[in-house]
């Protein structure tokens, strides 16, 4: 029986595996040791997930995470290993939770874009190339975060049609002054701005919010996946933003030609066969 865990920095996967089949998934809040305490993570998971699992021992833990640097990686196992029974813990970055999920053993260029974004080239084996996603104030390009961050810039420069402002803070039940408060003065800003971001794809059908968030892809893609050998490998996608922005997505990856291959919500169906091979 192992635990898999894929965690970004709003919400965590958990699936229970045995055989290559999924026993249990659990979702809890986001984990990310970049910026989170040993104590508070280890706090998350014993309110939120141990409750939730019906088996307490595991064989092996792999966890997945955004933070995930090789800095915080002994911090992040004494975190998991404090309340979980567990013979084996491996952790990694979410970058190659998404390689494993999405190509395998199979050479190609990965990419997330959920409430971050982040991509690499894999060569079938290990993570060989990746352009660092700097976060959402120098980078995370096509994130939620960012397409949140520039959705409320447009908003409040008024730069979008008349009446969208008024709907948009009336939906969100927001001003322009507990924007800023959230944004520059309360934890998890990056949260706050992809939990905006809906209002995106709710409202594609003005050209001006489909422009933005096409220009935001196609900036993550000039930015970030143009370092890779695309030309020769597919690029795949795992992340809510690229699922549910899927049609937008592709047109990005046409005009800057370049090969698709998956665009997945979640790698965890893919982690369970990995994990089988």
């Amino acid at each position: 029986m192992i635990l898999i865990a894929d965690s970004g920095s709003t919400k965590t996967d958990w699936c229970v595996a045995e055989h290559g089949k999924q026993v249990q998934q659990v979702v809890t809040n986001g984990i990310n040791p970049f910026f989170q305490s040993e104590e508070e993570i280890s706090r998350e998971i014993r309110s939120t997930l141990l409750p939730e699992l019906k088996t307490p021992i595991f064989d092996a833990l792999y966890f997945y995470g955004a933070g995930c640097l090789p800095e915080k990686i002994p911090m992040m196992r004494q975190a998991l290993g404090k309340d979980i029974n567990v013979k084996q813990i491996e952790v990694n970055s979410d970058m190659l939770a998404a390689a494993h999920g999405l190509s395998g053993k199979n050479p190609g260029i990965i990419c997330i874009m959920g409430t971050g974004s982040n991509s690499c080239y894999y060569d079938g084996e290990k993570i060989a190339d990746n352009v660092s996603p700097l976060g959402f104030i120098l980078g995370d390009e096509g994130s939620g975060a960012v397409l949140g961050k520039l959705l409320v810039g447009d908003m409040l420069k008024n730069q979008l049609p008349a009446g969208l402002k008024e709907k948009f803070l009336q939906q969100f039940n927001l001003t322009p002054g507990i924007i800023i408060e959230r944004v520059y003065r309360q934890p998890f800003p990056n949260r706050f701005l992809a939990s905006l971001s809906p209002f995106l794809a709710q409202n594609l059908q003005e050209s001006a919010i489909r422009d933005l968030v096409l220009n935001a892809f196609q900036s993550f893609l000039n930015r970030n996946v143009k370092q890779y050998d695309y030309k020769t490998n597919p690029v795949h996608f795992a992340g809510s933003v690229a699922y549910y922005y899927r049609e937008i997505l592709e047109e990005a990856i046409r005009e800057c030609g370049m090969q698709l291959g998956a665009i997945v919500q979640s790698p965890m169906e893919g982690l369970v066969k990995y994990f089988d091979l």
